[in-house]
Protein backbone atom coordinates (compact mmCIF):
# COMPACT_ATOMS: atom_id res chain seq x y z
CA UNK A 1 0.00 0.00 0.00
CA UNK A 2 1.20 3.42 -1.01
CA UNK A 3 1.74 5.80 2.29
CA UNK A 4 0.58 9.71 2.33
CA UNK A 5 2.87 11.63 4.26
CA UNK A 6 1.85 15.37 4.94
CA UNK A 7 4.29 18.11 4.88
CA UNK A 8 2.69 19.79 8.27
CA UNK A 9 -1.11 19.95 9.66
CA UNK A 10 -2.76 17.47 12.06
CA UNK A 11 -3.64 14.06 11.65
CA UNK A 12 -6.12 13.19 9.15
CA UNK A 13 -7.33 9.76 7.86
CA UNK A 14 -5.44 8.23 5.40
CA UNK A 15 -1.96 10.29 6.57
CA UNK A 16 0.38 7.74 7.20
CA UNK A 17 3.16 10.10 8.85
CA UNK A 18 3.37 13.77 9.13
CA UNK A 19 6.64 16.09 8.95
CA UNK A 20 7.67 17.47 12.11
CA UNK A 21 5.95 14.63 14.29
CA UNK A 22 6.92 10.85 13.00
CA UNK A 23 8.78 12.25 10.04
CA UNK A 24 11.94 14.10 10.55
CA UNK A 25 14.38 15.63 7.55
CA UNK A 26 18.05 16.67 9.38
CA UNK A 27 20.16 17.49 6.74
CA UNK A 28 20.05 14.88 4.24
CA UNK A 29 19.29 12.00 6.76
CA UNK A 30 15.79 11.02 6.65
CA UNK A 31 14.09 10.05 9.93
CA UNK A 32 10.83 7.78 10.68
CA UNK A 33 9.80 7.21 14.23
CA UNK A 34 13.69 8.98 15.77
CA UNK A 35 15.35 5.80 13.43
CA UNK A 36 17.11 6.62 10.58
CA UNK A 37 16.09 5.01 7.23
CA UNK A 38 17.52 6.59 4.33
CA UNK A 39 18.52 9.64 2.64
CA UNK A 40 16.94 12.96 0.85
CA UNK A 41 18.43 13.02 -2.57
CA UNK A 42 17.92 16.06 -5.19
CA UNK A 43 17.38 14.35 -8.62
CA UNK A 44 17.07 17.61 -10.61
CA UNK A 45 20.42 16.78 -12.32
CA UNK A 46 22.34 13.78 -13.80
CA UNK A 47 24.55 13.43 -10.92
CA UNK A 48 21.69 13.18 -8.37
CA UNK A 49 20.62 10.45 -10.09
CA UNK A 50 23.27 8.79 -9.96
CA UNK A 51 23.46 9.15 -6.49
CA UNK A 52 20.06 7.99 -5.44
CA UNK A 53 20.71 4.61 -7.72
CA UNK A 54 23.15 3.89 -5.69
CA UNK A 55 21.57 4.05 -2.66
CA UNK A 56 18.98 0.92 -4.48
CA UNK A 57 19.09 -1.73 -1.87
CA UNK A 58 21.80 -0.09 0.97
CA UNK A 59 19.09 1.91 2.43
CA UNK A 60 14.91 1.17 3.38
CA UNK A 61 13.83 5.24 2.17
CA UNK A 62 15.10 7.03 -0.46
CA UNK A 63 13.03 10.46 -0.58
CA UNK A 64 13.07 12.00 -4.02
CA UNK A 65 13.50 16.16 -4.50
CA UNK A 66 13.06 17.64 -8.32
CA UNK A 67 13.44 20.34 -10.11
CA UNK A 68 12.04 20.92 -13.62
CA UNK A 69 11.96 17.25 -14.54
CA UNK A 70 9.91 15.22 -12.42
CA UNK A 71 8.35 12.14 -14.38
CA UNK A 72 11.66 10.43 -16.03
CA UNK A 73 13.73 10.82 -12.34
CA UNK A 74 11.35 9.17 -10.77
CA UNK A 75 11.00 6.53 -13.44
CA UNK A 76 14.88 5.91 -13.12
CA UNK A 77 15.11 5.62 -9.28
CA UNK A 78 11.92 2.96 -9.16
CA UNK A 79 13.46 1.07 -11.97
CA UNK A 80 16.86 1.08 -9.74
CA UNK A 81 14.69 0.17 -6.90
CA UNK A 82 12.22 -2.48 -8.58
CA UNK A 83 12.20 -5.38 -6.72
CA UNK A 84 14.79 -4.61 -3.68
CA UNK A 85 14.46 -3.40 0.33
CA UNK A 86 14.48 0.36 -0.83
CA UNK A 87 11.72 2.29 -0.96
CA UNK A 88 10.75 5.28 -3.21
CA UNK A 89 9.31 8.58 -1.94
CA UNK A 90 8.48 11.33 -3.81
CA UNK A 91 8.29 15.11 -2.41
CA UNK A 92 5.55 16.58 -4.57
CA UNK A 93 4.45 19.79 -4.81
CA UNK A 94 1.09 19.50 -7.25
CA UNK A 95 -1.77 17.83 -7.36
CA UNK A 96 -1.13 17.59 -11.11
CA UNK A 97 2.20 15.38 -10.74
CA UNK A 98 0.48 13.11 -8.19
CA UNK A 99 -1.17 10.36 -10.45
CA UNK A 100 2.43 10.76 -12.34
CA UNK A 101 3.99 9.67 -8.93
CA UNK A 102 1.72 6.91 -8.14
CA UNK A 103 1.44 5.12 -10.92
CA UNK A 104 4.81 5.27 -12.86
CA UNK A 105 5.77 2.29 -14.66
CA UNK A 106 3.25 0.98 -13.24
CA UNK A 107 4.53 0.48 -10.24
CA UNK A 108 4.44 3.83 -8.74
CA UNK A 109 6.22 5.43 -5.72
CA UNK A 110 6.25 3.86 -2.27
CA UNK A 111 4.76 7.11 -0.46
CA UNK A 112 3.94 10.58 -1.54
CA UNK A 113 5.34 13.70 0.62
CA UNK A 114 2.75 16.31 0.16
CA UNK A 115 0.83 19.56 1.28
CA UNK A 116 -2.09 20.35 2.46
CA UNK A 117 -3.88 21.34 -0.48
CA UNK A 118 -2.50 18.37 -2.41
CA UNK A 119 -3.21 15.86 0.27
CA UNK A 120 -7.03 15.30 -1.09
CA UNK A 121 -5.69 14.24 -4.35
CA UNK A 122 -3.19 12.36 -2.77
CA UNK A 123 -5.09 10.15 -0.89
CA UNK A 124 -7.48 9.65 -3.84
CA UNK A 125 -4.01 7.94 -5.70
CA UNK A 126 -3.71 6.01 -3.24
CA UNK A 127 -7.02 4.43 -2.68
CA UNK A 128 -6.41 3.81 -6.41
CA UNK A 129 -3.14 2.34 -5.87
CA UNK A 130 -4.86 -0.31 -2.71
CA UNK A 131 -7.79 -1.30 -5.40
CA UNK A 132 -5.02 -2.61 -8.20
CA UNK A 133 -2.92 -4.08 -5.29
CA UNK A 134 -6.00 -6.27 -3.73
CA UNK A 135 -7.02 -6.87 -7.63
CA UNK A 136 -3.55 -8.02 -8.60
CA UNK A 137 -3.93 -5.94 -11.90
CA UNK A 138 -1.78 -3.67 -13.69
CA UNK A 139 -4.29 -2.75 -16.28
CA UNK A 140 -7.75 -1.11 -15.88
CA UNK A 141 -10.49 -2.79 -13.05
CA UNK A 142 -12.35 -4.98 -15.04
CA UNK A 143 -16.11 -5.72 -14.11
CA UNK A 144 -18.78 -8.29 -15.21
CA UNK A 145 -21.86 -7.09 -17.72
CA UNK A 146 -24.54 -9.29 -19.11
CA UNK A 147 -24.79 -9.25 -22.88
CA UNK A 148 -27.67 -10.40 -24.69
CA UNK A 149 -28.55 -11.71 -27.85
CA UNK A 150 -29.74 -9.41 -30.56
CA UNK A 151 -31.15 -10.93 -33.61
CA UNK A 152 -30.59 -8.99 -37.19
CA UNK A 153 -34.41 -7.97 -38.69
CA UNK A 154 -33.18 -5.02 -41.37
CA UNK A 155 -30.11 -3.98 -43.23
CA UNK A 156 -29.98 -0.99 -45.10
CA UNK A 157 -28.59 2.03 -46.75
CA UNK A 158 -28.64 4.76 -44.50
CA UNK A 159 -27.02 7.87 -46.20
CA UNK A 160 -24.16 10.12 -45.25
CA UNK A 161 -23.35 11.67 -41.94
CA UNK A 162 -20.79 12.38 -39.20
CA UNK A 163 -18.99 9.40 -38.41
CA UNK A 164 -17.45 9.22 -34.81
CA UNK A 165 -14.23 7.19 -34.79
CA UNK A 166 -13.51 6.85 -30.84
CA UNK A 167 -9.65 6.90 -30.17
CA UNK A 168 -8.36 5.75 -26.89
CA UNK A 169 -5.07 5.98 -24.80
CA UNK A 170 -4.70 2.38 -24.10
CA UNK A 171 -4.84 -0.59 -26.42
CA UNK A 172 -7.62 -2.74 -27.35
CA UNK A 173 -7.25 -6.37 -27.57
CA UNK A 174 -9.25 -9.05 -30.24
CA UNK A 175 -12.75 -9.43 -28.68
CA UNK A 176 -13.19 -5.72 -27.83
CA UNK A 177 -14.86 -3.05 -28.41
CA UNK A 178 -17.54 -0.69 -27.12
CA UNK A 179 -21.50 -0.22 -26.42
CA UNK A 180 -23.15 2.30 -28.66
CA UNK A 181 -26.77 2.80 -30.35
CA UNK A 182 -29.68 4.97 -31.25
CA UNK A 183 -31.42 3.66 -28.41
CA UNK A 184 -30.29 3.42 -24.61
CA UNK A 185 -32.08 0.28 -23.48
CA UNK A 186 -30.69 -1.82 -26.48
CA UNK A 187 -27.28 -1.36 -27.60
CA UNK A 188 -24.61 -3.03 -30.01
CA UNK A 189 -21.48 -4.19 -29.11
CA UNK A 190 -19.11 -2.87 -32.15
CA UNK A 191 -15.79 -4.46 -32.43
CA UNK A 192 -12.42 -2.17 -32.38
CA UNK A 193 -9.96 -1.83 -35.18
CA UNK A 194 -7.58 -4.38 -34.16
CA UNK A 195 -8.00 -6.98 -36.99
CA UNK A 196 -5.17 -7.30 -40.16
CA UNK A 197 -5.60 -6.73 -43.15
CA UNK A 198 -3.78 -6.65 -46.80
CA UNK A 199 -5.82 -2.85 -47.46
CA UNK A 200 -5.46 -0.62 -44.43
CA UNK A 201 -3.28 -0.45 -41.40
CA UNK A 202 -4.53 -1.41 -37.82
CA UNK A 203 -5.14 1.47 -35.46
CA UNK A 204 -5.82 -1.17 -32.05
CA UNK A 205 -6.84 2.13 -30.22
CA UNK A 206 -9.84 2.86 -32.17
CA UNK A 207 -13.62 2.34 -32.28
CA UNK A 208 -15.37 3.30 -35.80
CA UNK A 209 -18.35 3.76 -33.44
CA UNK A 210 -21.34 5.52 -36.08
CA UNK A 211 -23.21 8.41 -35.83
CA UNK A 212 -22.67 11.50 -33.81
CA UNK A 213 -26.68 11.29 -32.26
CA UNK A 214 -25.32 7.36 -31.02
CA UNK A 215 -25.85 6.39 -27.55
CA UNK A 216 -22.47 5.20 -25.91
CA UNK A 217 -22.13 3.58 -23.04
CA UNK A 218 -19.59 5.36 -20.54
CA UNK A 219 -17.49 4.03 -17.45
CA UNK A 220 -19.91 4.58 -15.16
CA UNK A 221 -22.68 2.56 -17.03
CA UNK A 222 -24.33 6.34 -17.81
CA UNK A 223 -24.70 7.15 -21.79
CA UNK A 224 -22.97 10.01 -23.39
CA UNK A 225 -24.00 10.82 -26.99
CA UNK A 226 -20.92 10.34 -29.24
CA UNK A 227 -20.85 13.79 -30.53
CA UNK A 228 -20.46 14.83 -27.12
CA UNK A 229 -17.47 12.81 -26.00
CA UNK A 230 -14.07 14.45 -25.22
CA UNK A 231 -10.16 14.01 -24.80
CA UNK A 232 -10.06 12.77 -20.80
CA UNK A 233 -13.94 11.09 -21.22
CA UNK A 234 -13.68 7.58 -19.78
CA UNK A 235 -15.81 5.14 -21.74
CA UNK A 236 -16.82 1.28 -21.33
CA UNK A 237 -14.42 -1.07 -22.74
CA UNK A 238 -16.23 -4.70 -22.96
CA UNK A 239 -15.71 -7.93 -24.87
CA UNK A 240 -17.17 -10.75 -26.28
CA UNK A 241 -17.50 -12.45 -23.05
CA UNK A 242 -19.12 -9.42 -21.06
CA UNK A 243 -15.93 -8.93 -19.09
CA UNK A 244 -15.54 -4.15 -19.36
CA UNK A 245 -13.19 -2.21 -18.12
CA UNK A 246 -12.69 1.44 -18.70
CA UNK A 247 -10.86 3.24 -20.86
CA UNK A 248 -9.41 7.04 -21.45
CA UNK A 249 -10.81 9.02 -24.81
CA UNK A 250 -7.76 10.34 -26.54
CA UNK A 251 -8.96 12.14 -29.50
CA UNK A 252 -12.82 11.73 -31.25
CA UNK A 253 -12.60 11.72 -34.85
CA UNK A 254 -15.29 13.16 -36.85
CA UNK A 255 -15.86 12.80 -40.64
CA UNK A 256 -18.51 12.61 -43.47
CA UNK A 257 -19.17 9.16 -44.18
CA UNK A 258 -21.95 6.87 -45.54
CA UNK A 259 -23.90 4.74 -43.29
CA UNK A 260 -25.51 1.22 -43.14
CA UNK A 261 -28.77 1.41 -40.91
CA UNK A 262 -29.73 -1.48 -39.30
CA UNK A 263 -32.44 -2.87 -36.99
CA UNK A 264 -32.31 -5.68 -34.28
CA UNK A 265 -34.60 -7.25 -31.68
CA UNK A 266 -33.48 -8.09 -28.68
CA UNK A 267 -34.69 -11.29 -26.17
CA UNK A 268 -37.51 -9.06 -24.91
CA UNK A 269 -38.61 -8.49 -28.89
CA UNK A 270 -38.15 -4.81 -28.47
CA UNK A 271 -36.60 -3.46 -31.47
CA UNK A 272 -33.77 -0.98 -31.65
CA UNK A 273 -31.07 0.02 -33.87
CA UNK A 274 -27.77 1.71 -35.22
CA UNK A 275 -26.43 3.49 -38.14
CA UNK A 276 -22.16 2.47 -38.46
CA UNK A 277 -20.06 3.45 -41.00
CA UNK A 278 -20.38 1.31 -44.38
CA UNK A 279 -17.19 -0.27 -44.66
CA UNK A 280 -15.22 -3.43 -44.41
CA UNK A 281 -13.52 -2.73 -41.32
CA UNK A 282 -16.47 -1.58 -39.32
CA UNK A 283 -16.94 -5.38 -37.37
CA UNK A 284 -19.77 -6.73 -34.97
CA UNK A 285 -19.37 -9.93 -32.88
CA UNK A 286 -21.79 -12.89 -33.69
CA UNK A 287 -23.17 -14.89 -30.82
CA UNK A 288 -20.91 -17.65 -31.35
CA UNK A 289 -17.92 -14.81 -30.71
CA UNK A 290 -16.95 -14.56 -34.75
CA UNK A 291 -16.23 -11.16 -36.10
CA UNK A 292 -18.98 -10.15 -38.55
CA UNK A 293 -18.31 -6.81 -40.95
CA UNK A 294 -20.80 -4.41 -41.23
CA UNK A 295 -20.84 -4.77 -45.03
CA UNK A 296 -21.99 -8.40 -44.43
CA UNK A 297 -24.56 -8.43 -42.13
CA UNK A 298 -27.78 -10.01 -43.27
CA UNK A 299 -31.14 -9.96 -41.09
CA UNK A 300 -31.19 -13.24 -39.23
CA UNK A 301 -27.57 -12.62 -38.10
CA UNK A 302 -27.60 -12.97 -33.62
CA UNK A 303 -24.66 -10.43 -32.49
CA UNK A 304 -23.63 -9.71 -28.71
CA UNK A 305 -25.22 -6.17 -27.47
CA UNK A 306 -27.08 -4.87 -24.19
CA UNK A 307 -30.21 -4.68 -23.37
CA UNK A 308 -31.50 -2.59 -20.41
CA UNK A 309 -34.78 -1.75 -19.44
CA UNK A 310 -34.97 2.08 -17.97
CA UNK A 311 -35.23 5.04 -20.28
CA UNK A 312 -32.74 7.98 -19.43
CA UNK A 313 -32.38 11.77 -18.63
CA UNK A 314 -28.95 13.21 -19.48
CA UNK A 315 -27.45 9.83 -19.40
CA UNK A 316 -28.72 8.62 -16.05
CA UNK A 317 -31.62 5.99 -15.91
CA UNK A 318 -34.67 6.88 -14.78
CA UNK A 319 -38.19 4.91 -13.80
CA UNK A 320 -40.43 7.41 -16.43
CA UNK A 321 -41.35 4.85 -19.60
CA UNK A 322 -38.81 6.70 -22.33
CA UNK A 323 -40.05 5.61 -25.88
CA UNK A 324 -36.74 5.88 -28.62
CA UNK A 325 -37.69 4.69 -32.31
Amino acid sequence: MMQVWLESGNPTEGVDLILGDELLIDGDALYINSKQVGRRVDVSNSSGQSIARSMAGSVEWILLEFGEWKMIPIENIIAACDGGPTKVAARISSAEQVLGAAFALQIGVDALLVDEKTLPTALIAKSQRGEKTVENDSENTTQEMTLSKLEVIEVREGGVGDRVCVDLTSMLELGEGMIVGSSSNSMILVHGETVESEFVPIRPFRVNAGAAHSYIMMADGTTSYLSELKMGDEVMVANSDGISRSCMVGRVKIEKRPFILFRWKNENDNEAGVLLQQAETVRLISESRELVSITELVPGTLLLGWTGGAGRHVGQTISAEVEEK
